[in-house]
């Protein structure tokens, strides 16, 4: 299945939803919501090497929840990341491997026992395979300001991205969700790899940003477009992990600036301080709040709409309860 088919997968979903469809919550959130201990640079990903069952846990409340797309828990899972803890180029492989595949378990062991109910409301899910920014790895706090430093350039970005997207690639996602990208220039480079290494399933790109205007470089998001207006590649464009507070006016900005569907997934309000790796007291949305505004968002023109950090399942379900009605 070519590009053109594979991103038609996703025109469809949102048709199917009504014209906006719902993407999860918070994997990190709901992994220690269970228990997991991941105050560890490989965050949710740390996860793949000690309890992969809990990951497809997770994805099956998400998806019970009435998730249309689940995002794996790659997020923090580079190869740098895994081979600094000891293990191997092949076992760093296949653990990026392995959260497309207990996604992809999950969501279809959900759909066998949903589609044989009459009367369900679900769709069949898609899986997006989650590639954190170079910020995420270096586990700073740095694509909160979009600051990597003068040595990091166009092609340092392209070659930590390009191994771990052909890797992803591999295990045959739906899509690729590229994530809290905080520059122009690394959406550059991802957009650059997908089209060098002929990438055949469609991407979205978020971007974050902290002070509701512009990424966290400082930079435009009509410059941080351009590139992908531009791409067959990317079949969406949007923001993640930043305040529901300023989506209103980012759903507007980006109308103007791009005709790609619109994704916007917000935390919850909470500050991540990067540097103390703690949440920071801030006004917060709650899932009465999401379920207020998402029906909003979707009427300002976003077409994919979720939680990140600090939301849960029940902030999908009453995200999903809204737009769809259930």
């Amino acid at each position: 299945m070519g590009l053109e088919k594979k991103s038609a997968l996703l025109e469809d979903l949102i048709e199917k939803c009504g014209g906006c469809a719902v993407v999860d919550g918070g994997f990190a959130t709901q992994l220690e919501i269970h228990g997991a201990a991941i105050n560890d640079p490989l965050w949710s990903a740390v996860s793949l090497i000690k309890d992969p069952e809990l990951i497809k846990r997770v994805h099956m409340e998400y998806l019970e929840a009435g998730a249309d797309i689940v995002v794996t828990s790659s997020y923090q899972a580079t190869i740098p990341g895994f081979l600094s803890r000891g293990l191997s180029m092949e076992e760093s492989e296949s653990l990026l491997q392995k959260s497309v595949k207990l996604a992809v378990e999950a969501r279809d062991r959900f759909w066998d026992k949903v589609s044989k109910t009459s009367g369900h409301s679900y769709n069949r899910a898609l899986v997006a395979a989650s590639i954190g920014s170079y910020g995420a790895y270096l586990a700073d706090g740095s694509e909160y300001s979009g600051s990597y430093g003068d040595d990091v350039s166009l092609d340092k970005l392209k070659d930590f991205h390009r191994r771990r997207i052909q890797v992803l690639v591999e295990a045959s996602p739906d899509l690729l969700a590229f994530e809290t990208i905080p520059n122009k220039l690394e959406a550059q480079a991802c957009v650059e790899v997908l089209e060098e290494e002929n990438v055949e399933i469609p991407a979205w790109i978020c971007f974050t940003s902290v002070d509701g205007e512009k990424a966290p470089s400082g930079e435009s998001f009509e410059e941080c477009l351009e590139t992908l207006n531009k791409s067959n590649n990317i079949c969406a464009v949007g923001i993640n992990c930043a305040p529901p507070q300023f989506m209103d006016n980012l759903i507007r900005k980006f109308s103007k600036l791009t005709k790609k569907a619109i994704v916007v997934y917000p935390n919850s309000g909470e500050v991540w301080d990067g540097k103390a790796k703690k949440w920071l007291p801030s006004q917060c949305f709650g899932d009465a709040e999401f379920q207020m505004f998402a029906p909003k968002w979707r009427d300002l023109g976003a077409k994919l709409i979720g939680g990140c950090c600090r939301t849960t399942p029940s902030t999908i379900k009453a995200i999903s309860r809204d737009l769809k009605r259930r």
